[in-house]
């Protein structure tokens, strides 16, 4: 069950490179066992946000506290609560699975027998148990990031900073490693994840943050952010384009705005006022209107980013001379 007290909390967050602000005025609260997603394109300051609540980078002005510790005067602290995974796997390739494991745990000073138990219980946890004696370079993108993701868990952090974690993995791949992120979720852990994938944010976080060029523009749960993006919308597809008028009118008589395209024999209006699915089939029918397809389509959080910023997640902006700010 998610908890009341926060587990990350950033307030009036700013973050300058130069005459570059990376991160302006950023400021959010992530519960307990909850999921907060940082959604935009290249270049809006996601990275950045997560390096400077993982220590790795200080704020310029603002204050930070994650796990009840903050993030400049209790740095060590921070570090001792946290996993850190990135957009790249940062295993050795050379090694195999299980040598990973034991190499960064002894980093961590866990003593062996009870590395080796902790071990074999994430290479499970993970689906690389088969694969644990391989050595990684012969692993694939997922089982990498699997593996980095377990390494990252081996001080048992309560909270978990993942940036852009499915980056160039497959499909396959990314639905697997959203399962293992459900099943972290279930056991209490919190997540801060910054993703470009719409599907991904809208899948895993439980609230979501738009940020565009360092700025927070959105916040609210996916169902709240794609309802500022409007209403669902009622397509109607008609089998000849001589019948485009007919549905038309028919639809304006019940109060619809209808947006036509006679390119693709569809119509489009807000499915607000409108009759059920299956009185309006009916009204069709009984005009003798032949219809390939209708059905409602529900704003998305492409639709969502899109009518914040004008322009798509995918969009690149042109770089910013500081690595970090550029994600």
């Amino acid at each position: 069950m998610p908890g009341s007290r926060p587990a990350i909390e950033a307030l009036d967050l700013v973050k300058k490179f130069g005459d570059n602000v990376a991160v302006d005025g950023v400021s959010f609260t992530v519960a307990e066992g909850t999921v907060l997603g940082l959604l935009g394109p290249n270049g809006a300051g996601k990275t950045t946000t997560v390096r400077i609540m993982a220590t790795l980078t200080e704020p310029t002005s603002g204050t930070a506290r994650v796990a009840g510790y903050d993030v400049r005067r209790e740095a060590d602290m921070v570090r001792r609560n946290v996993g850190l995974t990135g957009q790249v796997a940062t295993v050795d390739e050379m090694l195999t699975g299980r040598e990973n494991i034991r190499m960064i745990g002894g980093l961590y000073g866990i003593r062996r027998n009870e590395l080796d138990r902790l071990g074999a219980q994430l290479l499970d946890q993970f689906a690389i148990a088969d694969a644990a004696d391989r050595p990684v370079k012969s692993y694939s993108g997922g089982m990498r990031r699997r593996l980095d993701l377990a390494v990252s868990l081996l001080a048992g952090p309560p909270v978990l900073f993942l940036d852009e974690p499915t980056t160039g993995l497959d499909p396959r791949s990314r639905t697997d490693l959203w399962e293992v992120l459900r099943g972290l979720v279930r056991d209490g852990t919190t997540l801060l994840l910054t993703t470009q994938y719409l599907e991904e944010a809208d899948q895993l976080a439980d609230n979501i943050i738009v940020m565009d060029r360092g700025r927070i523009i959105a916040e609210g749960t996916p169902l709240q952010l794609k309802r500022q993006a409007g209403n669902a919308r009622l397509v109607v597809t008609v089998s000849s384009a001589n019948d485009l008028p007919a549905v038309k009118a028919l639809l304006a008589k019940a109060g619809a705005e209808v947006f036509v395209d006679a390119a693709t024999r569809q119509l489009t209006a807000a499915a607000d006022g409108l009759p059920d699915m299956t009185r309006l089939a009916g009204w069709l029918l009984d005009s003798n209107i032949d219809v390939d397809d209708i059905g409602l389509s529900r704003p998305s959080l492409d639709d969502v980013f899109l009518s914040l910023t004008g322009h798509r997640t995918g969009e690149k902006w042109p770089a910013r001379p500081d690595q970090e700010a550029s994600a």
